[in-house]
């Protein structure tokens, strides 16, 4: 069963507090998202750490239920 966009955003939200987050259906389907994550946790981290931070927080649901997901994370300009 495919995850809807308010679900996602509400698990990242939870994930990343006070964080701007945005999601785009990118086929339709429930399935392929993208989402833009600006969290003052990513401050100071690569990019490969921060999406590891977002995959962790997903993991449950990564390659399931939620089958394909880009991201686009970044902290908050200064």
């Amino acid at each position: 069963m495919p995850m809807s966009a308010a679900d996602l955003e509400s698990r990242l939200l939870a994930a990343f507090p006070g964080a701007e987050v945005v999601i785009t259906d990118l086929a339709g389907d429930g399935d392929h998202y993208k989402a833009r994550i600006v969290s003052e946790a990513f401050r100071g981290l690569p990019r490969v750490r921060q999406h590891q931070l977002v995959n962790k927080a997903l993991a449950d649901v990564l390659g399931g239920t939620l089958h394909a997901l880009a991201l686009e994370t970044a902290p908050p300009a200064e």
